[in-house]
């Protein structure tokens, strides 16, 4: 089967893409994607191959694949874990979800996490995303930060505003995106919510976090909580 894959994958693949990819992912020297290889394959294209082959591969012939140093091959593995989860009973979920935590390691760049944290971490334990905003890997904390979204939209925030308020001073951009974009999503659902939120915090909040937890806001309220006011 891992030759029909890799077929599949690489009849999508072009060499300018990846160029493109290559600076988009920030894999140069020091950057946050240091050393991810990448070979020019859309998300699109991914999915279809994902969508033909989830029903019938295993964990194990999954493997090779998750743990590639080509970023569309690792992803092609988690996407076929979406679909996977999204088909299958508890049981199986359970098995999936262990086994994403369990290969947290693979799972890093933000595209990797965005596209399949919501969908699989839909039912974590609180002590697990604790253990993952403890590390100090941005994106097993940026895993955690993302596997709130369903709780969000079930108008649930104890988790997300418990996040934002820890991670508040962290060093990277990355996380103060993540966490911005999550408070907007509870504002969507609660705006009284984010008001409080954003009362208390927004002047020790990062400039980026706070502008993209406000976006959905009317222009003056965006203006008075950036300062402009």
């Amino acid at each position: 089967m891992r030759k029909d894959i890799v077929k599949d994958l690489q009849s999508y693949s072009s060499k300018e893409k990846a160029k493109v990819l290559q600076r988009f992912f920030k894999t140069g020297k020091g950057e946050y994607g240091e050393g991810d290889v990448f070979v020019g394959i859309t998300v699109p294209s991914i999915r279809s191959v994902a969508k033909k082959y989830y029903k019938d591969i295993s964990f194990e012939e999954l493997n090779p694949f998750l743990t590639d140093e080509i970023h569309e091959y690792r992803l092609f593995a988690l996407l076929t874990l979406v679909y996977k989860f999204e088909k299958a009973d508890e049981k199986v979920r359970k098995e999936i979800y262990e086994y994403y935590l369990k290969n947290t390691k693979y799972i890093n760049n933000w595209d990797l996490v965005d596209l399949t944290a919501p969908k699989i971490m839909v039912n974590a334990e609180e002590a697990r995303l604790d253990r993952l905003i403890a590390s100090e890997n941005i994106w097993k904390q940026r895993i955690a930060i993302l596997s709130t979204l369903p709780d969000i939209k079930k108008g649930q925030f104890n988790n997300i505003l418990a996040f934002s308020q820890k991670l508040i001073n962290h060093e990277r951009d990355l996380i103060h995106k993540a966490l911005g974009w999550m408070l907007r999503e509870v504002g969507k659902k609660d705006i009284e919510v984010l008001r409080k939120f954003l009362n208390k915090y927004h002047d020790k909040m990062p400039r980026t976090m706070l502008r993209y937890s406000i976006e959905k806001m009317e222009k003056g309220e965006r203006d008075r909580y950036m300062g402009r006011t």
